[in-house]
């Protein structure tokens, strides 16, 4: 059996695990079993044997990933049903969910129900809004088999569904009673989608922890081959810098969640000008973190070196470290889209940026005229027929 590695999230009444291991599936319902075990609220459930679950998961998975935690249930005598919902953003809507309270309601779920999300972020971020609101509190634990949800999404509580106007408008803070996290879902999972997970773990390195930094540029031969014990160290401690954060400032209200947002202002501007899916998130943020190192150069905070570090690690991860070839984006675009990003005050940009590797601040009021060199020096080049174009 392979080493399992245990995170634990420290949220008083509301501290959880996350289990990090390699092709352990089968013992999902027993790890299960033992949080529910140290939980007060919810051991009843297994002394009285009252132990019923819904799954929810996407098509994708459902014959995938989902049977082996179906199986794993059985095993324990688990009843369960398993809801299946569309994979994308579509399926994190008011009307998707109520589908889900439906299901819910015929099962004649109760406080003791647990919801069981196997997926990505919008599984999870959908399933745990209706843990959060279904009779005001289901237990609630994530599978998620992508390697972005894996060091991201599945950790920190946000949970939520989008408006037509707005990604994410709706929601609410709710932790689950564990995360289960098994490498052997990135087995599966496309090139790019792989990737893009790995651009969050390099930032975790530059805004948080410079000995893990240099973990990862010792380790991509093994990162690229998907190596499973590699693998499980660098979700593993992830998983543990992102804690350390949501631990110190859960509910995001002394602003330092926002220090997870490295390179996410020019990102999020480089997505939504490009159109949602010509860019992947991660490809977005690994394009945003040297745009964002550039910025940080400018203002003598970190040399050129620190940035070049960031440069090589993320090419040779296989990710992307300027807008493709022949993107038209006109820096006045870019800024005016920065100035709708969350962190954004009174109309004043504001920047992640690193003062060394290993340590970032937020910087306030920074000059326009600084953000518009480094677009305008990091531009993409010209166009040639059949580039794509804005």
């Amino acid at each position: 059996m392979s080493e399992s590695l245990d995170v634990n999230v420290a949220l008083g009444p509301r501290s959880y695990h996350i289990s990090v291991v390699s092709n352990q599936f089968a013992q999902f319902a027993d790890t299960l079993e033992t949080w529910m075990n140290q939980s007060p609220a919810y051991r009843n459930a297994l002394a009285d044997g009252s132990k019923t679950a819904l799954i929810i998961t996407d098509r994708n998975l459902a014959t995938l990933h989902t049977a082996q935690i179906e199986n794993s249930l059985k095993s324990k005598d688990w009843k369960f049903e398993t809801a299946i919902i569309e994979p994308g953003e579509k399926s994190k809507s008011l009307e998707v969910i109520s589908g889900l309270y439906d299901k819910l309601v015929a099962m004649k779920a109760d406080r003791q129900t647990v919801l069981i999300a196997v997926g990505g972020g919008v599984t999870g971020d959908a399933a745990g809004f209706v843990a959060a609101t279904y009779v005001r509190g289901l237990p609630f634990v994530q599978v998620p088999t992508s390697l972005l949800a894996h060091v991201d999404s599945s950790v920190g509580g946000k949970v939520g569904v989008n408006h037509p106007q707005a990604k994410n408008l709706i929601g609410a803070f709710y932790q689950p009673l564990g995360v289960f996290i098994d490498t052997s879902t990135l087995e599966t999972l496309p090139v790019r989608d792989y990737r893009s997970g790995l651009a969050e773990v390099v930032k975790y390195g530059v805004i948080l922890d410079s000995r893990f930094f240099h973990y990862l540029e010792q380790n991509v031969a093994e990162l690229n081959q998907r190596d499973p014990d590699v693998l499980r160290n660098v979700i593993a401690r992830s998983c543990e810098l992102k804690a350390e954060v949501v631990e110190q400032d859960e509910h995001e209200r002394s602003g330092l969640r926002a220090i997870l947002n490295y390179g996410h202002t020019f990102a999020h501007a480089f997505e939504a000008l490009c159109g949602y899916g010509e860019l992947m998130h991660g490809e977005a943020v690994s394009i945003g973190m040297i745009y964002a190192s550039y910025l940080a150069e400018k203002l003598d905070l970190i040399s050129h070196q620190e940035t070049e570090r960031q440069i090589q690690l993320l090419e040779t991860l296989g990710l992307p470290v300027l807008l493709p070839k022949g993107t038209r984006l006109d820096a006045d675009q870019i800024i005016d889209r920065m100035k709708l990003d969350k962190k954004t005050v009174g109309g004043k940009l504001r920047f992640v940026l690193p003062t060394s590797l290993g340590r970032v601040e937020v910087f306030k009021e920074i000059p326009e005229s600084l953000v518009r060199e480094v677009l305008d020096e990091l531009a993409p080049p010209a166009a040639s027929d059949g580039d794509f174009q804005i």
